[in-house]
């Protein structure tokens, strides 16, 4: 069980790096405040505390910018490329730049008054020229999100790698009021991003957002937190963004100590298992055939979780134990099952009363056939022996059962079987998984899918790979994902 941290006591030993200490410092004790939070930095063991204040800050805009990568999956291409051309309209028109130019010079003369550099802080109209130019370059650039790049066909199924948005992306900025055009090219693939920039810029590039930034977002259609700005201009607050599990990608721009010191942070920010989904309009067939072939042994690819929607729960639920039982009966086993609480009514009186022989690594245990489960559980993953082990919870939804996943699975594997072709596409654009389909979840192979030896899998609960290169552009931050469209429902591992 963790406990929350309340205070620090100077002198105590911290151990970071697997084998080395640092100590807090009487400077830092008396600092924390119940509530902040302290990160060792894993090179150097630096302790930073992070006061509460600018721990929200960070989880705000990263909150916002969820949201909006999932608002993002269902707005079309044509939406992004007019935010940037409204974008780059605003910068453009004098009244909206007159009142971006007096918040500049206003953050000039504080900058000044404190002995700053402002050599980059300077929103001049040479930077105002480029800047439009970059958001209409990216208006202009080709739209690859959803490309296809190449397709494996195996008999009775297929598997299509696709091009797809990386998530959420942190950019970390110093004085140059300039960089939305830099970071707003990330929503070019379908991706968010949340900025921190120095306190030198901050009045600019909150007038940028006001007046520029935010209401083209509105009037084209795309939610707001697509780009974000944190709301503080305290180093804190980047080391708080940097460390936050959520993002998918941290650009540190600049060099020096603080770059690195970041860059370590996000360093330091798996399980795995398949989640099945039952939509309203699926077949009853098609589904039992998924649930009894994703069952055959326990990997990382096994069926973990199963999600049935509400309408269909008095036909499916039957169906679901049933194949849950021929996977046991075919290892000469019984099965376990962990139903969700507020789903038991649709467990069968004899399963709700039922023990089972399960066979653990210690040996065989007698337990409940069927056991609760809090829905914040559902991420648990069960390393069953022989005896195969699920967890089952009824939804009143798609959109519920794709906000489950992306909340608590490991962002592994997510099936589908509904009979509704737009569905599916719903259900590829919004859930948050490498590995998507409409079939078996034991089909995440690469020598079983690719024809390729495979060297390893990777999920998304830390964080997506991502196309690399030389120079890291707007275009050039996605990942690429797999779908599996299952025809012959014999296929199996």
């Amino acid at each position: 069980m963790s406990l929350a941290l309340e205070r620090l006591v100077a002198g105590t030993p911290i151990p970071f790096a697997g084998n080395r200490v640092t100590v807090v410092s009487p400077e830092l004790a008396v600092r924390f405040q119940p509530g902040d939070h302290l990160l060792v930095e894993q090179v150097s063991g630096e302790l930073l505390l992070i006061p509460v204040v600018d721990q929200q800050a960070a989880a705000v805009a990263i909150e916002r910018a969820e949201a909006a990568f999932t608002a993002l999956s269902s707005v079309p291409d044509q939406a992004i490329s007019n935010f940037f051309n409204l974008f780059a309209q605003r910068l453009e028109n004098p009244d909206c730049w007159a009142l971006i130019e007096a918040a500049n010079l206003a953050d000039i003369e504080r900058a000044k008054s404190r002995g700053r550099s402002t050599t980059r802080l300077l929103a001049d109209e040479h930077m105002r020229r480029d800047t439009i130019a970059g958001l209409r370059a990216w208006r202009d650039a080709s739209a690859t999100r959803g490309k296809v790049i190449s397709c494996v066909e195996h008999d009775g199924w297929k598997v299509e790698q696709v091009v797809s948005p990386l998530g959420i992306v942190a950019f970390v900025f110093e004085g140059r009021p300039n960089v939305f055009a830099d970071a707003a090219g990330v929503v070019r693939t379908g991706n968010t991003a949340v900025l921190r920039i120095g306190s030198d810029a901050l009045g600019t590039a909150q007038a940028i957002v006001t007046h520029a930034l935010n209401p083209a977002l509105s009037e084209a259609g795309l939610p707001v937190g697509a780009v974000s700005l944190v709301e503080s201009v305290n180093h804190a607050a980047g080391w708080a963004m940097f460390a936050d599990r959520r993002l998918s990608l941290a650009v540190a721009r600049g060099s020096g100590h603080a770059v690195s010191q970041l860059g370590s942070i996000a360093q330091q920010a798996g399980t795995s298992g398949a989640w099945l989904i039952a939509d309203k309009d699926a077949d009853a067939k098609r589904f039992a055939a998924v649930v009894r072939n994703s069952l055959d042994r326990k990997v990382c690819n096994t069926l973990n979780v199963c999600l049935i929607q509400r309408d269909r729960a008095s036909e499916l639920v039957p169906l679901f134990l049933d194949a849950l039982q021929l996977a046991g009966t075919a290892r000469g086993q019984g099965c376990k099952l962990h139903i969700v609480e507020g789903s038991e009514q649709y467990l069968p009186a004899e399963w709700q009363t039922a023990s089972v022989e399960v066979y653990r690594a210690e040996g065989y245990q007698t337990e409940a056939l069927a056991e609760p489960l809090p829905e914040d559980q559902l991420g648990r993953e069960w390393e069953w022996e022989e005896t195969p082990e699920v967890s089952l919870n009824i939804v009143d939804d798609l959109d519920r059962a794709i906000a489950l996943f992306n909340r608590y699975s490991p962002q592994f594997t997510a099936s589908l079987i509904s009979e509704d072709a737009a569905a599916h596409e719903r259900f590829y654009n919004a859930v948050n998984a490498p590995f998507v389909g409409n079939g078996i979840t034991r089909w995440v192979d690469g020598q079983y899918a690719l024809n390729k030896p495979e060297l390893g899998l990777s999920n998304w609960e830390s964080g997506r790979l991502f196309a690399r290169s030389a120079i890291l552009s707007g275009d050039g931050v996605f990942t690429v994902r797999s779908r599996m469209t299952q025809a012959d429902l014999s296929v199996k591992r």
